[in-house]
């Protein structure tokens, strides 16, 4: 089935009659105050739930960007409207050649000229039908503030790691362009509303300009099937934890289903401020990266774009590329030419390129008059004061270096600040013998792509510079290690621009480096490119996208928060949230209850420092425990000794300490080992081993019981405490490899323990000694919130097949929060499992005073 938005709009913009909706209603405008944010909670943003897929055979994929892939002219004629066309430029457009000719695309985002509101229906309805664009028309005042503000003067410098620590150094958060920003995003929402079918169609959003997009799709269709892709570098979390709304584009971004980065570092730094900021550990499984959010695993992809392969070919092909290749064959002849392709911006390094080609000519005077730097600078993208200083600087070096240099005839440094022709650009890369890119930070950076294409050339390009065909091509590539296309380039001279001489260095190392080394660096770098053109990029992150999404129709699905908290909880069908009043119900119509508790993390919080009990909790624990059908088990992997004082109020509680390896069974009974354990000299060979870490990683320490030892990291940085306790545990699992212990990870733990000792122990016994006294539970409730109570739980949700329960037994296993588990049920947190339980001993209570009242009457 269409959805009824969509087929509203090709109706309309193809003149027919709609066959369902409002009848006659021209394409709709969303009309936004500018500066006031739209609501993020109306009532029209109710979230949707997909519970069936369509019977659409084709597949739709909406493409979302800040600017639609359009040219747009203003007509010379007299009626003063619009020439539109496609931009071969944008990757938005070549990126259709990865998705198969039977794959429907539709472009939503801005134009670059402003069309004026008596003309935006028009525009609108022409875009759809004739080149399935859906704009999004921004009031001049909002897009303002929303691009060249919170875009442009915010983001863009703090994820080029530029902090505002002064009003000149990047632009100081203003809340009023974050609404701005909000709002834009709002728009851009509501416009995919109007052509999505949520149950067939995959959304793939484009760039930082559009960060909170994720949360508003995802709140009105809880199961869209959502990729975005970000084009920028992502900074260290030291760097992007001073945005003031750093948590509400982590949890906008983690609404999507797979985040495209272009390197493992923007991947990597985007996983640690999810882990410092927001708590979220990933996981690598089967060479796919994921964060477990809410009960969604959202996927990480690292795939750097592409060149499209088809548009330089057809550009090396025209007649004026040839032309021009000649002209500068003959205007460089007898010299060696190095390229640099920049836009006009702080972050290129144009100057630091600059004053190495100084350096070069200062410090290798042979190459005076020999080499050329022709330096294209693109006019910038942004505005303001710092392009300005660029200029400046850019323009006085040159000067400084031609007036030092050169002399009649050569200028050692060619500036190139007006626009050119792409094909003119391609004639300066073929006949350049190094290519120069110094950017200081750049997110992804295709100019050395290009470069290796067109120096590749084909059969015109080699007729224009009089080469034979079958000899081997050749290149240089001199590039800056902080640009996104640096690691993919192996065969490049990788260099820190901002060491200037170490940047000269490397310019003369690519000038001078042997014909047969070039030709091999040329070759490997071709055989890349060519196979991982933007087709390739395109193709693979829809694949994984579709592979992301292949479980929304498993997985139950609803959404909870407000504004850009909103987030999606999706659950396996067979794992639910425990309703209290369920197992109320269950435990006041049962008689025979097994009740198996854990401690830390379950009704203790993990954060609290105090972890002694609170009197609430005693209270309810003595209530259960005073209920004759109950038989109740705290187990714990604290020693006896803590847990003996802390619950001596609670006399017929049973316990199991240091995970089960001691068990008292009453509260005047002695306590008793559950496993035989010849020795603990493996003590001796652990220890020393664990206080290694202990003392090297600031934050941790080591908690000796009788049974075990365990290096606890909660407190240590979340990133080298993990990475220390993986160390650990593979130093520990070599020394230990002939000894009886099991050495186990946990939550902010490493253990080691003799062999056998587990909570499943505890709960084997339990439901033992329950069928030898001839009962069988009614009524099991098994609670833990880490990876030792899978043991118990796996032993409990085994024994519903066994004979050691009751044929009508209600068993409850529940863990703490969403995660995968071997349990059924889960409440959210501590607060909720001690509510339960609150809810259980009232039960209780109620029913020993009307025991009582019966007996007295």
């Amino acid at each position: 089935m269409v959805s009824r938005s969509y087929t509203n709009l090709l109706d309309l913009a193809s003149g027919d009659t709609p066959t369902f909706g409002r009848v006659g209603k021209r394409l709709p405008r969303v009309m936004t105050v500018a500066g006031i944010m739209s609501d993020l909670d109306d009532e029209n943003t109710n979230s949707v739930n997909s519970d069936g897929p369509s019977s659409i055979s084709q597949d739709r994929v909406i493409i979302v960007g800040n600017q639609l892939p359009l040219r747009t002219v203003r007509k010379s004629d007299g009626d003063g409207g619009w020439d539109f066309s496609w931009d071969e430029d944008s990757l938005l457009l070549q990126l259709k050649d990865g998705l198969g000719e039977d794959v429907e695309v539709i472009y939503i985002g801005c134009l670059r000229q402003e069309i004026s509101p008596s003309e935006q229906d028009d525009v609108a309805q022409m875009l759809l039908e004739n080149f399935r664009c859906v704009p999004a028309f921004l009031p001049p005042d909002l897009f303002t503030r929303f691009y060249h503000g919170f875009c442009k003067q915010q983001l863009w410098p703090l994820f080029h790691y530029m902090l505002p620590l002064s009003p000149d150094l990047g632009g100081r958060f203003d809340r009023s362009l974050w609404q701005a920003y909000v709002s834009v995003n709002k728009i851009f929402a509501d416009k995919v509303m109007e052509v999505i079918n949520p149950d067939e169609d995959y959304v793939w959003v484009h760039d930082y300009h559009l960060m909170v997009l994720p949360t508003f799709l995802r709140k009105r269709f809880n199961r869209v099937k959502l990729g975005f892709f970000l084009h920028s570098p992502f900074p260290s979390s030291e760097i992007y934890r001073t945005l003031p709304v750093r948590d509400e584009i982590l949890r906008a971004l983690l609404n999507s289903d797979l985040i495209g980065f272009h390197t493992f570092d923007y991947a990597r730094h985007f996983l640690s401020c999810c882990s410092r900021m927001l708590g979220l550990a990933y996981q690598s499984k089967r060479g796919y990266i994921g964060l477990e959010y809410y009960g969604r695993t959202v996927s990480i992809k690292i795939l750097p774009v592409g060149i499209h392969m088809g548009q330089l070919q057809s550009v090396m092909n025209l007649p004026e590329t040839e032309t021009r290749i000649i002209d500068l064959k003959n205007q460089f002849k007898g010299r060696t030419v190095l390229l640099g392709v920049d836009d006009m911006d702080i972050f290129k390094g144009i100057s630091l390129k600059l004053l190495a080609m100084e350096q070069l000519l200062i410090q290798h005077p042979d190459w005076r008059g020999k080499v050329v730097l022709v330096q294209i600078a693109n006019p910038a993208r942004s505005r303001g004061k710092d392009v300005q200083e660029v200029q400046c600087e850019t323009y006085s070096i040159v000067k400084r270096i031609n007036e030092t240099f050169g002399r009649r005839g050569y200028d050692p440094v060619i500036l190139i600040d007006t626009p050119l022709q792409f094909y003119e650009r391609i004639a300066y890369y073929i006949i350049a013998d190094c290519c120069l890119v110094t950017a200081v930070r750049d997110g992804m950076n295709l100019i050395p792509y290009e470069y290796v294409i067109c120096r590749q050339g084909n059969e015109l390009v080699d007729k224009a510079l009089q080469l034979d065909a079958s000899v081997a091509k050749k290149s240089m590539l001199v590039i800056s290690e902080f640009i996104g296309c640096s690691p993919s380039l192996s065969g490049a001279i990788r260099v820190n621009p901002w060491n200037i001489d170490a940047v000269a260095e490397a310019m003369d190392s690519a000038l001078v480096v042997p014909e047969s080394e070039k030709q091999l660096r040329h070759e490997k770098h071709h055989r890349y490119v060519s196979t991982h053109d933007v087709g390739y990029w395109a193709h693979s992150f829809l694949q994984d996208l579709e592979r992301a999404c292949g479980d929304h129709l498993r997985r139950r699905c609803w959404g909870i928060g407000f504004g850009l908290g909103f987030r999606v909880i999706a659950l396996d069908p067979n794992f639910r949230k425990l309703s209290v009043d369920h197992i109320v119900s269950a435990y006041k119509r049962t008689k025979n209850r097994a009740i198996l508790l854990d401690y830390d993390g379950t009704m203790m919080a993990p954060t609290t420092i105090d972890k002694t009990p609170s009197p609430e909790v005693i209270g309810f624990l003595s209530s259960l425990c005073k209920d004759p059908k109950n038989v109740v088990f705290l187990v714990s992997g604290r020693d006896k000794e803590t847990l003996t004082k802390w619950f001596s109020s609670c006399e017929k509680l049973e316990i199991a300490a240091e995970h089960g390896y001691f068990m008292r069974p009453s509260h005047n009974g002695e306590w008793e080992t559950c496993v035989s354990v010849a020795d603990f000299d493996w003590k001796q060979t652990a220890e020393p081993v664990m206080r290694l870490y202990a003392e090297t990683t600031d934050g941790s320490s080591i908690e000796t019981k009788e049974s075990a030892i365990v290096w606890h990291y909660q407190y240590a940085d979340p990133d080298f405490g993990s990475c220390q306790a993986k160390e650990l545990l593979d130093h520990l699992e070599s020394v230990l490899a002939n000894e009886p212990v099991s050495v186990k990870s946990g939550q902010h733990i490493v253990e080691v323990k003799p062999q056998g000792v587990s909570k499943g122990l505890v709960a084997e016994r339990l439901l033992e000694t329950m069928h030898r006294k001839g009962v069988l539970p009614d009524f099991v409730l098994c609670v833990g919130d880490d990876r030792s109570d899978e043991d118990m739980f796996e032993v409990i949700m085994g024994a519903m097949a066994g004979s050691s329960l009751s044929p009508v037994a209600e068993v409850f296993a529940c863990t703490v929060g969403q995660k995968p588990s071997k349990a059924k049920y889960y409440l959210e947190d501590t607060l909720e499992i001690v509510r339960m339980l609150q809810g259980l001993a009232m039960a209780s209570d109620q029913a020993s005073r009307g025991s009582r009242t019966f007996h007295i009457e």
